[in-house]
């Protein structure tokens, strides 16, 4: 599908006309056909799909076999598929917005622009993502909206992309009979074909058919996760722009899974679970400190301006900050960032001070700086962020030296009016996991009581 004669820059909403048809039945033996005219795409549900087979993977790092006797075979659903869905409301008889839906959450976007392609006369249709820096662009025909996902900060990396109107169905409509309810928590191992594997804890509700979940690592959780248990298999899928998730499993009578999680088209890896509903990760406020040598946090920093900012800067005296190290890129970052614009929404303080680190993918200084203004446009940000440097995590440590590691974004580190630090936490544990109450709770408490001293 070629897309070189789409115009980037078009920003106006909704700018063809299409027509739906309308049946409206007069007797039992009778109907007449009347167009119902939209100003955009149809309103209602739609099923799509990112096919994540057409570009290569990376399975099996380290090419070790993986036991013959599991039967990996998913056969309810299409290989390399990672389906999801979405809702196009009109909010007027003009304009209109798209909702992509995961569980109980709801991703609103209503930057798209719809037009026509010069040599070829076709509909076209761009859905962006402005925080995340990625959008969709495709033709649009019939009811199939048809072409790619692209994300522009990783060297246009791109996924064929399709979606059909009137389908509410996620993964499939069949209602096989489960072996077993796997509602709960589960202990869970990724990369299991390495000699490294990580950690993580599963937690999911089944309804019926319906499954609903999340996993959770040391460095953050993925964010809310629907799908479906049809007999032995479990699948799980989200997208939001940022990450497109896919989970496959087959569930064992022994109450354990084995299966296979991809993230976009170019990762592929194997995991493995089972109940274990003690299991625990490490603690977050623990796997990232200072180093010895060091007495504390210090940084320099242009901020959207260009201006250089550091902690010593009189607008930050006396003041208790809260320093977030993030990225625009990072859906984990930019649900901490929701939570912290709540709290400073709900605890107006002059004594609190909140200052984010952006490490971006772009390489180019005004690039992510202007990537960084529209994240902090997007979500009325008001407090500085500054731009701290690549975001690959070894590279990143050179700008913030005192620190063992950056492990993870995000990284919240607070520290007193003097400067002293006072609390690390690695990770984020967002509102799709059971910790997110947990998390909140101790930052309230830790943030109130340095604010009352």
């Amino acid at each position: 599908m070629n897309f070189k004669d789409y115009i980037t820059p078009l920003r106006i909403k909704k700018l063809s006309t299409f027509f739906p048809l309308l049946i409206i039945c007069l007797s039992f033996k009778a109907c007449i056909v009347v167009p119902e005219q939209y100003s955009g795409l149809p309103p209602g549900p739609w099923r799509a799909v990112l096919k994540l087979e057409p570009r290569p993977v990376i399975p099996n790092p380290d090419a070790k076999p993986m036991p013959e006797k599991v039967n990996m075979q998913f056969e309810e659903v299409m290989e390399g598929e990672l389906p999801f869905n979405f809702e196009v409301i009109y909010d007027t008889k003009e304009d209109y917005h798209i909702e992509f839906i995961h569980g109980e959450e709801r991703i609103y976007i209503d930057e798209i622009s719809m037009g026509r392609t010069p040599s070829r006369a076709r509909d076209t249709v761009r859905i962006d993502f402005p925080v995340f820096d990625s959008y969709i662009v495709a033709y649009y025909e019939e009811n199939v909206i048809e072409g790619r996902w692209i994300v522009p900060n990783r060297g246009n990396y791109s996924i064929p992309f399709v979606a059909y109107h009137g389908k509410d169905h996620r993964f499939t409509s069949l209602r096989k009979e489960p072996l077993m309810d796997i509602s709960g928590k589960w202990e869970a191992y990724f990369e299991i074909e390495t000699d490294s594997p990580y950690k993580a804890i599963g937690e999911f509700v089944q309804n019926g058919n319906h499954l609903t979940g999340t996993f959770l690592t040391e460095t953050g959780d993925y964010r809310y996760l629907e799908g479906t248990v049809q007999a032995d298999k479990a699948y799980l899928s989200t997208f939001d722009g940022a990450h497109a998730f896919l989970f496959e499993a087959k569930i064992r009578e022994d109450s354990t899974m084995i299966g296979t999680f991809r993230s976009g088209s170019h990762y592929k890896t194997t995991w493995e679970a089972k109940r274990n509903p003690y299991f625990e990760l490490g603690d977050p406020d623990t796997l990232t400190y200072i180093k010895e040598g060091y007495e504390g946090l210090a940084f320099e920093f242009p901020n959207t301006e260009g201006i250089l900012t550091n902690l010593e800067d009189k607008e930050f005296e006396g003041k208790v900050k809260v320093v977030q190290i993030m990225g625009t890129w990072c859906p984990n970052c930019r649900d901490e960032t929701n939570y912290l614009l709540e709290y400073l929404k709900n605890n107006p303080s002059d004594k609190l001070q909140v200052i984010s680190l952006a490490f971006e993918k772009y390489r180019e200084n005004d690039q992510a700086l202007l990537t960084i203004k529209n994240f902090k446009e997007e979500l009325n940000i008001p407090y500085p962020i500054l731009l701290a440097g690549y975001y690959n995590k070894k590279e990143a440590l050179n700008s913030l030296p005192m620190l063992n590691h950056i492990l993870s974004y995000p990284t919240l580190i607070v520290l007193d009016e003097n400067n002293e630090i006072k609390w690390i936490h690695t990770g984020f544990k967002g509102p799709a996991t059971s910790g997110y109450d947990e998390f909140k709770q101790k930052f309230e408490t830790i943030i109130g009581e340095l604010i009352a001293d």
